[in-house]
């Protein structure tokens, strides 16, 4: 398992496990999904709370192994990566994301 200082140097090897827009979007439907079955929990049925993160990993997992043929950092890092997933889905839904895989491919460079 790879070893970070910080939160900060964390998210660009984070952002650069998800160059694939494909796994992006499935991480982003994943996330909107489980945000869903959240409230839903909250307000009808408590069944929705244990669908929540099965959902949510369900694709964001299908995006590692199927498109970016990676390791969810998950496994490893599991707090920041769940902070990194909101982090990502922000950047996504405000148009800072291409930014940050820049930065992110400085430091990590895209495998061949």
């Amino acid at each position: 398992m790879q070893q970070f200082e910080n939160y900060e140097s964390f998210w660009l090897f984070y952002v650069g496990e998800h160059r694939n827009p494909t796994s992006r979007a499935l991480h982003f439907t994943g996330t909107s999904l489980a945000a869903l079955c959240l409230l839903l929990g909250l307000l009808s049925n408590a069944w929705f709370l244990l669908a929540a993160p099965l959902i949510g990993y369900a694709f964001a997992w299908t995006g590692h192994f199927v498109f970016e043929r990676n390791k969810p950092a998950t496994f490893g890092h599991p707090l920041w990566s769940l902070r990194g997933d909101f982090r990502m889905y922000k950047l996504m839904l405000t148009g800072g994301i291409d930014a940050e895989l820049e930065k992110s491919a400085k430091l990590y460079p895209p495998k061949k």
